[in-house]
């Protein structure tokens, strides 16, 4: 794609860096079979292609955005599969990410939408605020379907539904530190205790860490972590992103001095598509710039971890599971085989649904900002899966757990917690009363 950028206004580290990969662009329109908002919609301005054009004279002519650029912007739900189609490699996520904080530098939100954003940026990265908003959106949670039918109060309503039925219980981990490996230490790692997840579903975190010490792997929980910054980051807030992200850093830099650090490991793929583009969110600060280099390297989801350990396997399963590949995990960090192949070591019988390269829905806050597309999506994906008659559905990535299982009685449960599971750890939540426990007794 040609460009006309004044030659002054590329010693914008930004600018130049988008207007590269707005030439890297042919115009092709492959993108356009596997995005999900084209797919649903039709619309070519919500395909990556016709998102492209519209950044691009956005940023060319260095207009204020307008609320039509905005509506297809926000409708990109940040899934990356245009990424793993295009056969010219247009790193789209750096893209988009950079109109995004182009259009909250520029354009100013109606009230209702700037309320909503600066209630989810003030709450969700923060566990202590969002357990006592949860508190109150499981006595409201009745009302979400009447909620749904008053204009302007749809997004309320896709909160109440999304939050858990009855209140979860805290983790036994919080406040330790250190999870000696069992036997002889083979590697330490840092695992990332993140924001949502620790209030949604602590016993994610709590079954990795079984299992990794179980197999010799020591765990740290950082002090002074916490958000990876990925939510406020897809909202457009770049100094809010770029704070979680330093904090982040130092902590696992004072993790890393005391006693080295083989890798972070990340149970939310959302999460670690995040952590792993550090490098590249802070290439232009001194202070540290090399710094995230380093953490984006030793990133690691779960299953890149785990698919290097022998499994101690302690239990016949059996089960057939139908594995849902997140986003973040296929598209926005490549892995594909290692949690099926993690999940076949560990006796189940693994099935894959129909369009499984097509977003849920999920995608950060999406769900919450763009629910009509999100439950579009949602009862699409569900769709496929009922097809494959499961068991249990898998993911690596809370944000997805959530919004299946508010669509779905079949139990949606963290890869983590069925290989530990199988390797010794206690019948995950979401199967219990389900007669997993019975083939646990018979297996034992």
């Amino acid at each position: 794609m040609q460009t006309a950028f004044a030659p002054e206004r590329l010693q914008d580290p930004q600018l130049a860096a988008s207007e590269k990969i707005l030439r890297t662009c042919v115009h092709c329109g492959f993108c356009t079979a596997t995005c999900p908002t084209y797919v649903l919609l039709g619309d070519e301005l919500d395909s990556p292609r016709g998102r492209i054009y519209q950044i691009k004279d956005m940023l060319e002519g260095d207009k204020p955005a307008t609320p039509e650029v905005v509506k297809h912007i926000d409708r990109c739900l940040s899934c990356l599969s245009c990424m793993t189609t295009c056969p010219s490699d247009v790193h789209y996520m750096h893209l988009v990410d950079h109109a995004r904080v182009y259009i909250e530098q520029t354009y100013r939100r109606p009230l209702a939408d700037r309320l909503m954003r600066r209630v989810l940026a003030a709450v969700l990265p923060y566990p202590g605020r969002f357990r006592l908003a949860l508190a109150g959106a499981w006595f409201a949670k009745p009302l979400a379907p009447l909620l749904a039918q008053v204009p302007g109060m749809s997004r309320v309503s896709a909160m109440l539904r999304l939050a858990p039925a009855k209140a979860t219980a805290r983790s036994h981990n919080e406040g330790v530190r250190v999870f000696p490996a069992e036997g002889v230490r083979t590697a330490r790692v840092a695992i990332l205790q993140g924001c949502a997840q620790p209030v949604l579903e602590p016993s994610i975190n709590d079954a990795a860490i079984r299992f990794l010490t179980r197999h010799g792997v020591e765990v740290v929980q950082a002090e002074g972590e916490g958000c990876c910054g990925a939510l406020v980051h897809h909202m457009g807030r770049e100094h809010d992103s770029h704070a979680a992200a330093k904090r982040n850093i130092d902590a696992w830099g004072r993790v890393a001095d005391e006693g080295g650090l083989d890798a972070i490991l990340i149970t939310t793929s959302g999460c670690g598509t995040a952590i792993k583009d550090y490098g590249f969110m802070l290439r232009e600060d001194p202070a540290y710039a090399e710094k995230a280099a380093w953490v984006s390297s030793i990133a690691k989801d779960f299953s890149e971890v785990a698919i290097r350990l022998e499994l101690k396997l302690a239990r016949e399963t059996g089960q057939a599971v139908t594995y849902h590949s997140a986003c973040s995990m296929q598209h926005g960090q490549s892995i594909r085989e290692e949690p099926k192949a993690l999940l076949k070591a560990a006796g189940f019988r693994v099935r894959e649904p129909a369009e499984g390269h097509l977003c849920c829905g999920s995608a950060g806050t999406y769900n919450i900002l763009q629910p009509e597309i999100a439950t579009r999506l949602r009862d699409r994906k569900l769709a496929n899966i009922a097809k494959t008659a499961p068991e249990i559905v898998a993911a690596g990535n809370i944000g997805c757990l959530t919004q299946l299982r508010s669509g779905t009685s079949t139990p949606c449960v963290h890869t983590a917690e069925l290989l530990d599971w199988a390797t010794g750890g206690p019948l995950p939540d979401a199967l219990h009363g389900l007669g997993f426990e019975r083939a646990r007794e018979a297996a034992e």
